[in-house]
């Protein structure tokens, strides 16, 4: 069928998300000379890339992406390349042992057995035609083996779930045998934080893809793609249709997955192998208070994370060693299906003073302000970042594969690399889609 309409706007190339991953291929397509149009459903550009203003204090509050993770070179080169500052975690961990029930953070017990397990993981060799299983299937095989007690198997089902927005019953242990591999080769145990907020990456992004002269469209959310090779048609909310001959789309994997946006015709092999991914769920409360009021009761000079694994929320950290008075709590996997996110700063703050061994009338006196947006109901995104289930371990590479080359396909959820729902994974399927454009004659 013909897309032809001579009325619509027409560019080289469309580029639709302003994310990350479209960001990146964006810029680098403008900056190879193409015409290219920028659609961002969104008023500002980043997509779960969120940071606001701190009322006090140097550093800025990250409600979405918040870590760079090890040293991944295109990351890295990109905050470097913009003047962009950066500094290490780096400081100690608390947990609470349930088994005490006493709910004081304390130095946390050997995790000997924990570590040992996701080493063995990053080194496992991977064949075709190994039988994939479950993370919970993987672990009740070494417990029955007697290789992981059953305390290791709580956190490690605790750190699996947190870490990767996951369902232990359903992520495979393929994916993270593959995930390991790769954040053992950046030292993904090392985590960073820009000093001046992450969203000033994309906003760099934005400003070397004007440069080259690139048109950005916000507040333009896409309602349909019609396409035959060589030529796109995407028509927006708002009743504006742009063309070009090709496009690269960086929707959200929970966005394909609802089939918010109209294909005409389908790429059928591209949403069946989106289908076969999950979009996870993940949730964070941060809160401002007046003072590192806390050191009154417990010392976390010089700690980082602390862990609570039957509280609500399980995961919180400190800005350490920055000085800091935030703390931010974070809930993942199958706990947030359980989790009330209206009631979640309440509860929140009902767990930091259990924790802390204070009252809840203390910890809220000192409290400036809480901060939280709900990614799940996000209509432009809907859900946290993704994770490859059993038996999908390829879905990634369907994905990233160009559509008659015509539509190409970036973001986190398109990483062929093991770094999904990750900021690099993101600008690497960004650079990947535009240099599979350019390629094209």
């Amino acid at each position: 069928m013909s897309v032809a309409n001579h009325s619509a706007d027409t560019f080289e190339a469309i580029v639709i998300g302003a994310g990350v991953a479209g960001l990146a291929a964006a810029r680098t397509l403008a900056e190879a000379g193409r015409r290219v149009a920028l659609l961002e459903a969104r008023d500002r550009v980043g997509g779960r890339i969120h940071t606001v203003q701190a009322i006090q204090g140097d550093l800025p509050v990250e409600l979405g992406a918040e870590f760079i993770h090890g040293l991944p070179e295109e990351l890295i080169d990109l905050v470097d390349e913009a003047g962009l500052t950066r500094f290490e975690l780096d400081g100690d961990s608390r947990c609470v042992d349930p088994g005490r029930g006493t709910g004081r953070l304390e130095p946390c017990g050997d995790q000997h057995e924990v570590h040992k397990l996701f080493d063995e993981l990053g080194h496992t060799q991977l064949s075709p035609d190994k039988r994939d299983l479950s993370f919970s299937e993987f672990l009740s095989r070494l417990k029955d083996q007697r290789k992981v007690g059953p305390e290791a198997a709580v956190w490690a089902t605790n750190y699996v779930e947190g870490f990767n927005a996951a369902d232990a019953d359903r992520i495979s242990i393929r994916a993270l045998e593959k995930q390991q591999a790769a954040e053992d080769a950046i030292s993904a145990d090392r985590l960073f934080r820009v000093v001046e907020g992450y969203a000033r990456v994309p906003e760099y992004l934005l400003w070397r893809f004007r440069e080259a002269g690139g048109e950005l469209f916000r507040s333009m959310a896409v309602r349909s793609v019609a396409w035959e090779p060589g030529q796109v048609e995407v028509a927006t909310e708002t009743g504006r249709v742009l063309m070009a001959r090709s496009a690269i789309l960086t929707l959200p994997l929970g966005i394909l997955q609802a089939r918010r946006v109209a294909f005409s015709p389908q790429p059928v092999e591209i949403l069946k192998a989106a289908d076969s991914l999950v979009m996870g769920a993940a949730a964070r409360v941060v809160y401002e208070f007046d003072s590192t009021f806390w050191k009154q009761f417990v010392s976390l000079k010089g700690v980082s994370f602390f862990f609570a694994p039957e509280a609500t929320p399980p995961t919180w950290w400190t800005t350490s060693p920055k000085p800091g008075s935030t703390l931010t709590g974070w809930i993942a996997g199958r706990k947030t299906k359980r989790l009330e996110m209206d009631l979640l700063p309440e509860t929140g703050l009902e767990t930091l003073s259990f924790m802390l061994g204070s009252t809840l009338h203390e910890v809220r006196r000192h409290l400036l302000r809480w901060h939280m947006h709900d990614w799940q109901t996000d209509p432009y995104s809907l859900g946290a970042y993704t994770y490859v289930p059993r038996g999908a371990i390829d879905a990634s590479d369907q994905l990233s594969q160009p559509v008659a080359q015509t539509l190409f396909f970036a973001g986190e959820h398109t990483d062929t690399s093991g770094h999904w729902g990750t900021v690099h994974g993101a600008l690497r399927s960004g650079y990947r889609a535009a240099r599979q454009l350019l390629a094209q004659p």
